[in-house]
């Protein structure tokens, strides 16, 4: 029997490139004004799209122009028909007198007063890899290894440093982020610089790249697009335990003079990322220092580090050690650090889990003692929002104050000195914050895995100045999408609580039985579920499993992070534990205790990168659970792959057998059914990694399906259509004990405003 068209096409809607397509009014990006004190934002409902104007002080929400007359004076103008309910535009730049937007490969200028509409000249080029100056007339950019400086107005140039080679460059990231061919399907030709401006325009801090020595591997483009023969790039790339691995000496360059200072110190490591990418680089408000983080190879001890522009003197404020990893914050890839240096330079702001949770610290700068506890209790502190220095207040992001779901965030604030601690949205919902530029207000989007969100902006009292959205999601609940459960199960140790998400099927009936799928992620570096009603990036797919008739389960096991550090360090020099599979096989089976409804008899696993790597994992290790798997893009052997990223979660080499986590050496336990897929050029885990396993897997003679899609990277972006028509149809057959459909699913259309949408 053949499964209908219909569910492949719901399974369609429901993936994260086309949900901007049916959920509406959930996302609103501010884009301030006069400092900010006013913002625009994009408004589209399913048959209208506003640009609108916030006036937070006042309350106000309003067009930011006519849409009529500006639609008939554009049609008139253009020779194109206009819309006024969908106006062929969505960014625009707003003065008190005029509008200027792009619309049908023309700029174009709307005076407020008349509606008169005139085409303007392109403003100036620049590259947005290029950084640019704070008054706007220049870029910073890479001249070939060196630093070059380009007057905006005229294209004028010159070559600001003069030391860079091949293997010491100026503001990039390693090889294998550099040039990662993901940015080519934004439209980028490599990674924005790492250089930031001083306040004043006066610098730039960077770093001079350290990857001399390093070995090389290589990726082999077999079928390039242009019909050529097969190409070879070369990438630098360090393993566990090598000598040489990328660093990056921190320096400033004087923008007039080309004056290089570097920093008298140890180079830091720049083993991932550039540590500028992260933000652990930044300047004092002042623009009289260079403030960075820095850790040794081992990431136990973290430092701040303070520069001086004009001489390189490097001094230390603060530096915490401890046994395990020392992180500035527990999402330590993808969220900033939560140090802040404030009063002048006189004192550090400091985030700290020495008490086995995430709290803030405030420490002498001068003296490196430390002052008070700023936040504490059995709870995380999760984002800084704003710090008042006028009322000594830092205004946060904290989680584990909500009961029914320690990982919803709620917006505090607390008194620098200690005391004062309060919860400014004292609600169960979860909040997403965008603070103004001028740090008086905040844009709040409250909602949860199931309720969808509501926009206001707010005032530090909590007080909502005007009500922004309510998200529409009339047209996603048209495809037979229902709210998830969120979940509490006993983890395996039968003591620890760990929480998650559950799908049920669409057209769901309570008297049939459902195969199961785990979608995973399991960090250790991002949790899997995050709590607000957009589900993110690995979220999305799990939606549409249901919709193709399976109950679906997401969940955090222990390792991974959002709650205290003891949860955190499960995964510490245990990364084949990452987000304990052995937790998901107990949870799993809890919940098909009280719901006979899942055939816990038909479970099946897939996710991508590290959930790639834990789907393979996780059918090597449990066989009689997991029976069917897709593993994407994994990074199967962690003796093979990414230094910096092995040895952060795997530990220091000779502390643990690296052996033990490498799903290759473990292949003969294979039993499932399981289907590969990697990108063909993949630069953030190359191919061979997915390879070597396959390797292991036929000296086993174990059964399995592969798949290369040639000229993809680790998304696979662009192809997506063909990667989830293959995983539909993988475990339709192998758990639904259907024949897929004959469904084509669409290619993505990769246009400025979808990626704007996906990628913002």
């Amino acid at each position: 029997m053949s499964l209908s068209d219909t569910r492949y096409k719901n399974a369609e809607k429901l993936l994260g490139h086309n949900r901007h397509k049916i959920v509406f009014g959930a996302k609103v990006r501010p884009n301030w004004l006069e400092g900010g004190a006013r913002f625009w934002y994009k408004s589209d409902t399913a048959t209208r799209r506003q640009f609108l104007v916030v006036d937070p002080e006042a309350g106000t929400r309003r067009p930011a122009f006519d849409h009529e007359r500006l639609a008939k004076a554009l049609e008139a103008a253009s020779g194109h028909e206009v819309s006024a309910i969908k106006l062929p535009f969505f960014f625009i730049a707003l003065t008190g007198e005029a509008v200027y937007f792009a619309a049908f490969a023309k700029n174009w200028q709307v005076s407020l007063d008349t509606y008169e509409v005139t085409e303007t000249p392109a403003p100036p080029a620049v590259d947005p890899i290029e950084a640019v100056s704070p008054d706007g007339q220049h870029t910073v950019f890479r001249d070939g290894p060196n630093l070059g400086l380009r007057r905006i107005a005229d294209n004028q140039t010159r070559t600001l440093t003069d030391d860079g080679d091949a293997d010491h460059e100026y503001g990039v990231n390693p090889d294998y982020f550099q040039y990662d061919n993901w940015v080519k399907v934004v439209g980028l030709s490599e990674n924005p610089i790492c250089a930031i401006w001083s306040p004043d325009g006066a610098k730039v801090v960077t770093h001079r790249s350290d990857q001399s020595g390093i070995g090389k591997a290589w990726l082999i483009e077999d079928w390039p697009r242009d019909g050529s023969r097969p190409k070879l790039y070369p990438q630098r790339l360090a393993l566990p335990g090598d000598e040489h691995i990328p660093l990056a000496e921190i320096a400033v360059v004087d923008v007039q003079s080309g004056q290089v200072v570097k920093a008298q110190a140890e180079p830091e490591l720049m083993t991932v990322v550039s540590p500028i990418l992260l933000q652990w680089v930044w300047w004092a408000e002042d623009s009289s220092a260079v403030y960075y983080l820095s850790q040794p190879r081992d990431l136990r001890t973290l430092s701040l580090r303070r520069m001086d522009p004009l001489t390189g003197e490097v001094t230390t404020l603060v530096s915490e050690s401890g046994p395990t990893r020392v992180d500035p914050n527990q999402v330590r890839i993808n969220l900033y650090p939560l140090v802040r240096v404030i009063n002048g330079g006189s004192e550090v702001l400091w985030y700290s889990q020495r008490d086995g949770w995430g709290h803030f610290y405030l420490y002498d700068a001068k003296t490196g003692e430390l002052r008070n506890q700023v936040t504490s209790g059995r709870w995380t502190v999760q984002e800084i929002l704003h710090v008042d220095e006028a009322s000594r207040t830092v205004y946060f992001l904290a989680n584990g104050l909500i009961g029914e779901d320690p990982y919803r965030r709620s917006v505090c604030k607390a008194d620098l000195d200690g005391g004062g601690f309060t919860r400014i949205t004292d609600d169960s919902f979860d909040h997403a914050v965008s603070v103004s530029a001028d740090g008086r207000f905040f844009v709040d989007s409250a909602s949860t895995t199931g309720t969808p969100p509501i926009t206001t902006v707010r005032s530090w009292d909590g007080e909502v100045r005007v009500e922004l959205e309510r998200a529409d999601i009339s047209l996603m609940e048209a495809t037979g999408w229902s709210a998830p459960e969120r979940f509490r199960a006993k983890a395996a140790d039968g003591v620890t609580d760990v929480y998650g998400l559950l799908y049920k099927p669409h057209d769901f009936d309570p008297d049939k039985c459902y195969p199961i799928i785990d979608s995973v992620y399991p960090g250790p570096q991002v949790p899997r579920v995050v709590p607000t009603f957009d589900p993110g990036g690995f979220g999305y797919e799990g939606e549409a499993f249901a919709a193709l008739g399976f109950v679906v389960v997401a969940m955090d096991g222990r390792g991974t992070p959002g709650r205290d550090k003891a949860f955190h360090d499960h995964s510490y020099l245990n990364y084949r534990s990452a987000g304990a599979m052995e937790d998901h096989v107990a949870a799993i089976t809890e919940l098909a205790r009280t719901r006979p409804w899942m055939d816990i008899n038909k479970v099946g696993i897939t996710g991508i990168s590290g959930g790639g790597y834990q789907t393979a994992r996780a059918m090597l290790d449990h066989p009689e659970f997991f029976k069917v798997g897709v593993s994407r893009s994994g990074n199967h052997d962690s003796m093979t792959y990414l230094q910096g990223w092995a040895e952060m979660f795997d530990g220091p080499v000779g502390e643990v057998d690296y052996s033990l986590s490498s799903n290759a050496e473990h292949a003969h336990r294979l039993q499932g059914k399981l289907l590969l897929i990697a990108g063909g050029i993949d630069t953030k885990v190359l191919p061979e990694q997915t390879l070597r396993f396959v390797d292991r897997l036929i000296e086993h003679d174990k059964d399995f399906e592969l798949l290369i899609i040639p000229g993809t990277e680790h998304l696979y972006l662009g192809f997506e259509h063909y990667s989830f028509r293959k995983i539909f149809d993988y475990f339709v057959r192998n758990l639904l004990d259907e024949e897929p459909p004959s469904y084509r699913l669409a290619r993505a259309a990769w246009d400025p405003e979808t990626l704007a949408e996906w990628f913002v």
